[in-house]
């Protein structure tokens, strides 16, 4: 794209909006004799063309031409002498409107009185101008005819232009909604683009749907509002107090298409689950052809990237309901864990986040690890259902041999759900599960099992649940110890940070424990009091 189109998409919107729907079509005539100039403008003061008047600027000379030429971006069309101060004072501001400003929709005629030192067979061809024509023979019929086959030109060009740059914020835009993650960041997604694709954005803009809920499909939930619809509220009927909005979005619901009735536009995004979403927005001007066209487009899109976040919903539950279904098999064999796995997920995002937030390991943290982590966490003992019952509910105290048994958990559980992970491309809850499997039995010194692997060689998702595993387990009640008191818990924990944990999570685990910031559900089971 060029400098100058650079430099006008980039003015306020609500300025650019305004050139392109004013009223007046911008014309600059530069020519040195003010006898030429004055006759112009005469008569081009009362054309009209698509009930615009034209607004005629003027110049005596190619110097004063760049002065206004640098401050308009919308000059629509440019008559133009070719010898001014110099022979060729005219072809070169041509070159530099082209070259340098980087200015290609304004439309350049030339006119000369002495076509000797401008050939038009050669300026024609080595200057990208659009007309070229002799003084003597610019009658005002001809000049009408020049002037208004100018600017339909030059119309032509810019509503090109805006559907080029309406389709690039289409697709840029809706790029980023293929990565939303939730609901609300979908509606605020399309508040944002419907606003950038207008280059006006209107009072605001209500998005809503129907078949949100269930039990009463037909009706109408608000997702997201901006602007004067903020307050607006909806019930069985439909939008409360506004029947004409309301009879559009039935009508959008029955055609399953978007409804452009000025000023109640309602575009229409159904979706593949039976979802349908409505977003209505009012703009000051009605919209043309050309808009609805893009509009269209913008919401076959949306309705694309809504059922991609759909589809990605389904599939993150299904591998969610995996891990909970593998972990309930392990709990089934050892009733002692009850809800501790469960506690553990929990626990091991609240550090993970902490983490995080206190810039460690921004490396490894990253949105996708800290949303699989903690389901992940919950399969650390599923290499339990390996183990004899007799070694695995035994109420006493384990010998060596049994002990090195039960050892062989981590290993068992690692291999499982590596072959898991295998089935699946990329970094997915299997694969973090298969290290923390392996892993949360290690000790940061290097002195733990199965591997005896020290510091960061640890994965990190195993160096928090070795953590969250212990302290859970002090403080809960087992068949063959009582819950300890809080104070021990921390106290052990902290006794043995640098040597069995890694001391960056004990920090985060001991702030989020003390300062009381753990989910109200770890907060109650662990006694701290309110949340």
């Amino acid at each position: 794209m060029s400098d100058f189109l650079n430099d006008w998409l980039t003015e306020d919107t609500c300025e650019t909006k305004e050139n392109n729907h004013q009223r007046v079509w911008n014309v600059l005539v530069v020519d040195d004799e003010p006898d030429i100039v004055n006759v112009t403008r005469l008569t081009l003061n009362s054309f009209t063309y698509k009930n615009k008047t034209l607004n005629v600027q003027h110049a005596y000379s190619a110097s004063e031409a760049i002065e206004i030429i640098s401050h308009s971006t919308d000059l629509a069309l440019i008559l133009l002498d070719v010898v001014m101060e110099t022979d060729d004072a005219g072809l070169k501001l041509v070159k530099w409107i082209r070259n340098e400003l980087g200015n290609h929709m304004v439309r350049i005629v030339l006119r000369t009185g002495q076509p000797g030192y401008a050939p038009e067979k050669s300026v024609i061809v080595d200057y990208d101008i659009n007309d070229y024509k002799l003084k003597t023979e610019l009658t005002a019929e001809k000049l009408f005819t020049v002037v208004i086959a100018s600017l339909r030109a030059y119309d032509s060009l810019w509503s090109l232009e805006e559907n080029r740059i309406g389709l690039m914020k289409i697709l840029e835009g809706t790029s980023s909604l293929y990565r939303i993650s939730s609901l609300k960041q979908f509606a605020s997604g399309i508040l944002d683009q419907i606003s950038l694709l207008l280059k006006f954005p209107p009072e605001g803009i209500l998005v809503m749907a129907k078949g949100m809920q269930p039990d009463t499909p037909e009706r109408l939930t608000i997702i997201a509002t901006t602007g004067l619809y903020e307050t607006l509220e909806a019930d069985e009927q439909g939008l409360i107090n506004q029947p004409e909005l309301t009879h559009n979005i039935a009508l959008a619901h029955q055609n399953q298409k978007s409804v452009f009735l000025h000023p109640h536009d309602v575009l229409c995004i159904p979706a593949h689950n039976g979802h349908i979403f409505f977003i209505y927005f009012s703009p000051i001007y009605e919209i043309d052809a050309a808009e609805q066209a893009l509009l269209e487009i913008f919401c076959e899109r949306m309705s694309a990237a809504y059922d991609n976040y759909h589809l990605f919903g389904q599939l993150k539950k299904s591998q969610e309901a995996s891990v909970v279904a593998m972990a309930s098999l392990a709990e089934h064999k050892d009733e002692d864990t009850g809800l501790h796995v469960l506690r553990v997920r929990d626990f091991t995002e609240a550090i993970a986040n902490e983490l995080l937030q206190n810039g460690h390991f921004t490396d490894e943290l990253t949105q996708g690890f800290l949303s699989k982590v903690g389901w992940a966490s919950i399969l650390h003992d599923i290499g339990k259902i390996g183990i004899p019952d007799c070694i695995l509910q035994k109420k006493g105290k384990l010998d060596s041999d049994e002990r090195t048994i039960m050892e062989t958990h981590a290993r068992m559980g690692e291999d499982i759900l590596f072959k898991a992970s295998e089935l699946i491309q990329g970094r997915n809850y299997f694969s973090i599960a298969a290290d923390i499997a392996g892993g949360h039995h290690e000790y940061f010194d290097g002195n733990g099992y199965p591997r005896g692997l020290s510091g960061e060689q640890i994965p990190l998702s195993a160096r928090i649940v070795a953590v969250v595993d212990v302290f859970d387990a002090l403080m809960s009640e087992r068949p063959y110890k009582t819950a300890w008191p809080l104070n021990q818990a921390i106290d052990y924990i902290l006794g043995r940070s640098s040597s069995q944990f890694d001391p960056l999570v004990v920090q985060a685990i001991l702030a989020l424990v003390t300062e009381k910031r753990l989910p109200p559900v770890l907060c109650e089971y662990y006694g701290l009091g309110k949340h």
